[in-house]
């Protein structure tokens, strides 16, 4: 054993490595991202890890693999799950040869963006076992273990980490590999097994399903997953998942103070929660009076419990989120611990015992996010604003859908023409139904180039197909930026792994038959605008291609869009440049205004926007390459 200082999306690639697969296939979204991403830095030749078009497509790749007869793990964010949830209900009917582990994180508190949603639902509606790893050194182990779970009951298993393991960091102890030998790959052809074909067939494979969760529910207790230790008789009793199992003996220790002895409390920590730890729910409700249900988010073991106990005759009482002592939104750390426990024994606390100080908070000044300096979404912004108002048009007046991403951030100031943001692709077919509910403005949607290779394809083709107008401004900065820069289909080959091949924009959306398709250069203010108010004029489906690398990937290549340069004689502090770009590296001085050279990308959109050439810009100068 060697101790390693990982996060947890390390442990648990690293899990998954010394487990032995042979193909490991994702979509990146905060806070999994990191795992496939140490994967692809540590894997072996021999090992295919990739970056899928979208969840789908990589769990369907996984899953091959694992039928195949070889281990294989698909990582994804719980919005990526979504996407999957078609593929993953039949693929669990069907079974697995090989192991296949299905990393979901889940993002309580919403620090990375889109819904509170609570993937152990997940695990239910396709009667999967799920792992809830409640540490950093708990995640190397048990993903470790749901490989041998898959193949000793041979069904996918479903590993959930939230974004406070996924992202924290501690010491772990990390075995060898396993060093499975080589596994020759098997086709197995059994049209009972892999396919639908039928009323009798699905109803088989359901059973199938059934009586392969049940074996892994003897498969958890025989390896002691979900641990008990029982207290005094009578007394408090614990049930803790996930994250509050990290918490708790902090938040004991904490009350003992106020009379609580930690030893006296019976405790269960779930680290299998489904399916649900039967035998040891009930065993702890008859050994103690009164029940603490700890768990982020919704009540699925609480629920749970609540039946176990009505069939096991309890009396006590059941505190959690069903009585509202907890929340079911956001984080939990040992406060709701301390207050959980303080409620269900009655122990009184000091009113003001977690009052935090917010002093910090309440005198930081307000800030919008905004895109990054140089971002090339910001002249895309600013001349979409531009082709409206010269189209005639109120900013109220034009329904501008978004999309996931960096091009979310067009709803913020100075933009402010964004309108809306579902999930991944949804842009498109959202405005399709503005134009088919009757808007006879303009209708725009607007999605970065992953996004549209992820979910944005069909809704333009269903565009196509009945003939919709409307304008789409596909943003293409030639990564998947939002969640660490990954490459995608259409980042520039020389950029990609050795052996991959770039599917371009600019010959695959003509290719779907649009009526009208413009590439720009957002850099190139009056340009772009132009074409923008062109499109809103013309007839059918337009798609305009705005094109200009990431600054950020092009920067750490040594590339910049130009330079520009502040004639201080000329600058009258008007702030048009601040109010019109938003842009980071400008700063109000006290006679002029300053560019931090260490920002500046050198876009030029600030000398465009001003009106008095106090700011001048040299001609830009790209490599090949930095042309996204």
């Amino acid at each position: 054993m060697t101790r390693k200082l990982l996060t947890g999306n390390e442990a648990l690639a690293l899990g998954a490595l010394h487990a032995g697969i042979r193909v490991a296939a994702g979509y990146p979204g905060t806070p999994s991202t990191g795992a496939l991403e140490h994967l692809l830095a540590v894997a072996p030749p021999e090992v295919h890890v990739e970056w899928s078009v979208n969840e789908k497509v990589a769990l369907e790749i996984a899953a091959g693999a694992a039928w195949a007869g070889q281990r294989a793990l698909c990582t994804m964010k719980m919005s990526g799950l979504n996407v999957a949830s078609d593929s993953l209900y039949s693929v669990a009917y069907s079974g697995v040869v090989g192991g296949l582990v299905v990393y979901v994180a889940d993002d309580p508190g919403v620090s990375a963006g889109m819904c509170e949603q609570d993937s152990r639902g997940f695990a239910l509606l396709a009667d999967l076992p799920l792992l809830d790893p409640p540490s950093v050194p708990d995640a190397y182990r048990l993903t470790r273990l749901a490989f041998d779970l898959s193949e000793a009951v041979g069904t996918p298993v479903l590993v959930r980490l939230t974004t406070a393991i996924a992202h924290s960091s501690a010491p772990v102890e990390v075995g060898e590999p396993l060093g499975l030998p080589p596994r020759e790959p098997q086709l197995l052809r059994d049209i009972a097994r892999f396919t639908k074909a039928g009323a009798a067939i699905c109803m088989q494979q359901h059973r199938d399903l059934i009586a392969r969760l049940e074996r892994a529910g003897e498969w958890i207790r025989e390896a002691g997953l979900n641990i008990i230790a029982l207290g005094h008789r009578g007394g408090l009793g614990i049930i803790a998942g996930g994250v509050p199992v990290s918490y708790l003996d902090e938040g004991l220790q904490f009350l003992a103070p106020y009379g609580l002895d930690p030893e006296a409390v019976s405790v269960l920590r779930v680290l299998a929660p489904h399916p649900f730890p039967d035998q040891e729910v009930r065993r702890l409700l008859e050994h103690v009076g009164v029940v603490l249900v700890l768990e982020e988010l919704e009540p699925h073991l609480e629920r749970s419990v609540y039946v176990a106990a009505q069939q096991a005759g309890f009396a006590g009482r059941i505190v959690g989120k069903l009585d509202g002592t907890l929340p079911r939104v956001g984080e939990y750390d040992v406060r709701h611990v301390v207050q959980g426990i303080a409620k269900a024994l009655g122990l009184a606390l000091p009113a003001d015992l977690f009052t935090a100080d917010e002093g910090p908070e309440r005198l930081a000044a307000p800030r919008p996010i905004t895109v990054c300096p140089g971002c090339p979404h910001r002249g895309t912004f600013i001349a979409l604003q531009r082709a409206i108002r010269r189209s005639g048009y109120r900013r109220d007046q034009v329904m501008v859908t978004g999309d996931i991403g960096c091009t979310i951030l067009g709803m913020n100031p100075p933009f402010e023409v964004v309108w809306n943001e579902v999930a991944m692709g949804a842009s498109i077919g959202l405005a399709q139904g503005y134009v088919h509910a009757g808007v006879q403005t303009p209708v725009i949607a607007t999605i970065g180039d992953s996004t549209f290779f992820h979910a944005g394809i069909p809704a333009l083709i269903n565009a196509v197909q009945y003939e919709v107008p409307l304008t789409v401004i596909v943003m293409d900065n030639g990564w998947t930026a939002m969640t660490g820069m990954q490459f995608n289909p259409g980042t520039d080959a020389a950029l990609q792994p050795s052996g991959n091949r770039r599917v371009d924009l600019a010959r695959l959306i003509p290719a779907l038959g649009v009526d009208h398709f413009f590439e720009v250069d957002p850099f190139d203010l009056d340009g772009t605008t132009a074409v923008i108010q062109r499109a809103l004029t013309l007839p059918g489906v337009k798609v305009i291609l705005a094109r200009q690398e990431c600054a950020i990937q092009a920067g750490r290549r040594g590339l910049r869009a130009g330079r520009v340069q502040v004639v201080p004689e000329h600058c009258n502090l008007c702030r048009v440049c601040i109010l019109q770009t938003g842009c980071p590296a400008i700063e109000l001085g006290t006679e002029a205004i300053h560019i931090d050279p260490a920002l500046c990308y050198g876009c030029g959109l600030c000398a465009q926007v001003c009106q008095r050439g106090a700011i001048l810009r040299a001609e830009r100068t790209f490599s090949e390459t930095g042309r996204g």
